[in-house]
């Protein structure tokens, strides 16, 4: 079987790798860790084919270390703890230099998977660099992203891919027995979506199914390649922009084309768990209090979808997109966490105000924990004034209700409530 281009062209040393100047560049980061000689366990968050995994292989080979692969979608936890060992064998050699461990889509491990890696890489048993297109804070566990930097990998630009071409048509054992003109690449980068193994993939195609002498124009591109080949990528960078296209329109109360950009994933072949996740995001996001039984549809949508499978759950996702796009839209818990989290990396760890403070032991009933809390059920209405947040940051406001019918029905709860403490 043959070698495909893609794979033909893989770089074999760092100084052939194309793109992400950010970090392989003359100042980039990565670059200069790599001249340190000190490299940390990495993920590596990125659309695909835009040298992921060719990184890892050459950061492995430019520092002389053993080089373990697994993939997400076929290994498990009994997998990682065998190259784990394989490691722990070898440490007296790795001493200095630890193997790397390779994972590509680490997002699609489990939590108890993710687990099993912790204790080697915090030991520096491995240097673990994972390959993600997901962003890694929300499909990586805290304790293990903490462990690893995070660099992102861009998509490929016009001149890359223009390059590689080039250097497809130079070097290249095979395409070099082909006279070959690039007279227009247009199509060609296109088609590619930023993704440097689709585009060497598609030129493969076309040299492949042209008698020498060729002349690559933007016509012959599209003539060749099949229609159903570029209808939806579901790994490419179409894939990004219509599920792109699905949220906005949902956004944008247009139950119409929200139809229409989920149609397109399906007959494309997208994983249906993966709409309906977005989904469920899109009601807390987007719709939020304004509408809280959204959650509650977008939540049994997903569970659902995973019960039914395709091709019925194309019937309950179609149901929850109409109700989503036609339900009343409020972002307000989205920005109110958003404010939180700022407060907090912006005021530190503060104290928790004494009178809020838990009192289970005798010594701490003496210094005055829980001392003065009032008990709100004890008061009419069910409430009594107090302070909730500490003292440095006492009266901020961080909720901020949206205009739609339920939340001027909690603006009116929390002004009856707090009178002028917050503005509402």
């Amino acid at each position: 079987m043959n070698t495909p281009l893609a794979e033909r062209m893989r770089p074999q040393v760092l100084s052939e790798f194309i793109g992400q100047e950010h970090l392989m560049g003359s100042n980039g980061v990565l670059k200069q860790q790599l001249n340190s000689g000190h490299i940390p366990s990495l993920i590596f968050w990125g659309p695909p084919g835009v040298g992921k995994t060719t990184l890892a292989q050459l950061i492995a080979q430019h520092s002389k270390r053993s080089f373990y692969t697994l993939s997400a979608i076929n290994s498990g936890v009994k997998e990682v703890r065998e190259v784990i060992e394989k490691a722990k064998q070898n440490e007296g050699f790795f001493a200095t230099k630890n193997p790397i461990l390779f994972i590509d889509e680490i997002h699609r491990f489990s939590k108890s998977q993710q687990d099993s890696l912790l204790g080697a890489v915090e030991k520096g048993i491995i240097t673990l660099i994972g390959a993600t297109t997901e962003n890694p804070s929300f499909e990586v566990i805290s304790a293990l992203l903490s462990r690893c930097q995070v660099y992102i990998l861009n998509s490929l630009e016009r001149k890359h891919l223009e390059q590689l071409l080039t250097n497809a048509i130079e070097k290249d054992i095979e395409l070099k027995q082909h006279q070959i003109e690039l007279k227009e690449t247009e199509a060609l980068l296109q088609l590619s979506g930023g993704d440097a193994r689709r585009l060497l993939n598609i030129f493969e195609l076309i040299v492949n199914s042209e008698a020498s002498p060729i002349t690559i124009t933007n016509e012959i591109v599209m003539q060749k390649v099949q229609k159903n080949t570029v209808l939806y990528d579901k790994t490419g960078e179409q894939h990004y922009d219509i599920i792109s296209a699905f949220i906005k329109s949902i956004r944008g109360s247009d139950p119409n084309a929200a139809v229409y950009w989920l149609a397109r994933m399906i007959e494309g072949g997208e994983d249906v768990k993966f709409i309906a996740r977005r989904m469920l995001i899109l009601a807390s996001e987007d719709i939020g209090n304004a509408n809280p039984t959204a959650l509650i549809m977008a939540n049994n949508t997903f569970q659902a979808v995973h019960t039914i499978g395709y091709p019925e759950s194309r019937i309950i996702l179609s149901q929850c997109v109409i109700y989503l796009a036609n339900s009343p839209k409020s972002n307000a818990s989205y920005l109110a966490i958003k404010e939180a989290q700022q407060l907090v990396r912006k005021t530190g760890d503060l104290p928790v105000p004494l009178h809020l403070r838990n009192a289970p032991t005798n010594l701490m009933k003496e210094l005055d924990y829980g001392k003065n809390y009032l008990y709100a059920h004890q008061y009419d209405d069910n409430f009594i004034e107090q302070e909730f947040l500490p003292d440095a940051i006492k009266n901020t406001k961080l909720y901020e209700p949206g205009f739609n019918a339920k939340e001027n029905s909690f603006r009116e709860f929390l002004k009856n409530r707090w009178k002028d403490k917050y503005g509402y």
